[in-house]
This record gives C-alpha cells, sequence and structure tokens, in this order.
C-alpha cells in the first residue's frame, strides 16, 4: 500500500488503500479526488470517569494523541513529517504493532486501532488497565520521557513510522532480551512484551554513578524498532 519514495516520504493509493489516516500535517502534496477529514482514534481524547487521579489519567491520555487526518476518494498522497526517516510495515493477521503516536507517520484506514495505558500494552510491566495501569503509565512516562499511553494497530493492512537519524530493526525471540533505552524506542511488532526496569543503583541516585536510568526490556516473539537517537519526536 505506502511505498517509500526516499528515506523520508512515502506515497499511498488512497482508493486502493480503502483510506488513510495520517498524522495532521503530513499531507505534502496529492493528485486526483482525495477528500481531508478530521480522524479520532477510538479512546482517544476521551476522559475516564469518577473524580481526581481518573480524571488526571484522562487528560493525559487526551494530550498523547496526535490530531489525525482520514484521506479518502481516488488519487495518490504524499506523506512525510519534519525531515524525519520513514519506514513501512506490513502488517499481518494477528499481529500487533504498538508505537507511541509521536512515532506514527500514517496508517490504513482499515486497520484496528487504539489508544492502551503503556504499563498495560503487550502483558508486560504488570499494572493491568484502569487507574493503576493508568498511574503506572504516568510514573514510567515521566521517568523514560515517553508517553504515557501508546496507539495500538492490528488487522491487514500497512503503517508508517518515523524516526530521527535512522532506523535499527531488532528481532526479538533469543533466550537473553532486547534492552532498549526508552527514548530510542520507537515500536514493537508481533508479539513482544516490554518491561520497564530501573538500572539506577545508590550511587546514581546520589549522582555519582554513569549509565541510563531505565531501560526497556523486549521479549516474546517479533521486531523492536529502535531508532539511531535519543532525540524525542
Amino acid at each position: 500500500m505506502f511505498e517509500k519514495v526516499n528515506s523520508k516520504v512515502v506515497k499511498v493509493n488512497v482508493g486502493q488503500a480503502g483510506g488513510v489516516v495520517a498524522r495532521s500535517g503530513a499531507m505534502l502534496f496529492y493528485t486526483g479526488q482525495v477528500a481531508f477529514a478530521p480522524h479520532q482514534i477510538p479512546g482517544a481524547g476521551q476522559g475516564m470517569g469518577g473524580g481526581g487521579l481518573m480524571r488526571m489519567a484522562g487528560q493525559m491520555m487526551a494530550g498523547e494523541h496526535e490530531r489525525t487526518m482520514l484521506a479518502q476518494g481516488n488519487g495518490e498522497v504524499h506523506y512525510g513529517f519534519a525531515g524525519l526517516e520513514v519506514h513501512v510495515v506490513q502488517m499481518q493477521p494477528g499481529a500487533v504493532l504498538r508505537a507511541e503516536a509521536s512515532r506514527l507517520l500514517a496508517q490504513s484506514a482499515g486497520l484496528q486501532a487504539s489508544v492502551v495505558s503503556v504499563a498495560s500494552s503487550g502483558g508486560g510491566g504488570g499494572g493491568g488497565g484502569g487507574l493503576m495501569g493508568a498511574l503506572r503509565g504516568a510514573a514510567a512516562g515521566v521517568a523514560t520521557g515517553q508517553g504515557m499511553f501508546t496507539t495500538q494497530l492490528s488487522g491487514q493492512g500497512s503503517a508508517v513510522l518515523l524516526a530521527h537519524g535512522g532506523f535499527l530493526e531488532l528481532q526479538v525471540g533469543g533466550p537473553n532480551p532486547i534492552v532498549v533505552d526508552p527514548q530510542a524506542f520507537v515500536a514493537a511488532y508481533g508479539n513482544v512484551q516490554t518491561e520497564l526496569k530501573s538500572a539506577m543503583s545508590w550511587r546514581d541516585a546520589v549522582g555519582r554513578g554513569a549509565g541510563e536510568a531505565m531501560q526497556l526490556h523486549c521479549h516474546g516473539q517479533g521486531v523492536v524498532y529502535v531508532q539511531a537517537s535519543e532525540e524525542k519526536l
């Protein structure tokens, strides 16, 4: 569906793709008869019921969502964003792609999309959903610079990821987990579970140690995409 024009631009036939959802401001130019309308991923921008902490979690959830536009019609659209590198992921039935909204350029409109808590996605890190999952996700987000929520895609189609400085594609499935700097993490595809662990010792806590404070451990079966930079998009 999506075809790379170069390392920073993709093009897609909107009619053949059955519609395209892309982040606002990503459309570069198009030919043919294409209409654009605001779009919202299910679960994004919706507040949580209850008071206090639940309301705060709902507001943070809404803040993590990137504004998106739905393109429909018959024509070809070129997409790119901020000169960032792009990578096309061909989705297979049964597989799941999880990425921060800021790492997603575009996806087939037919993919099932939802916004889930970082703490509960992939079954890793514990905490589950609801308030506790949201609060654990909030703590992880503050500690690592990542968002509290992540976008989850499934179904048949394709999606386009964004990265600063290029992509590294790491296979997950060996006896040892792939350990990633959370700020370099782009996405996980397949049946990949992630667990955020502290790498701090007492020396780090008092400012006398070195090394990364938090590490993302990835295990299971699939692929982890990492950018060649720690710059937050």
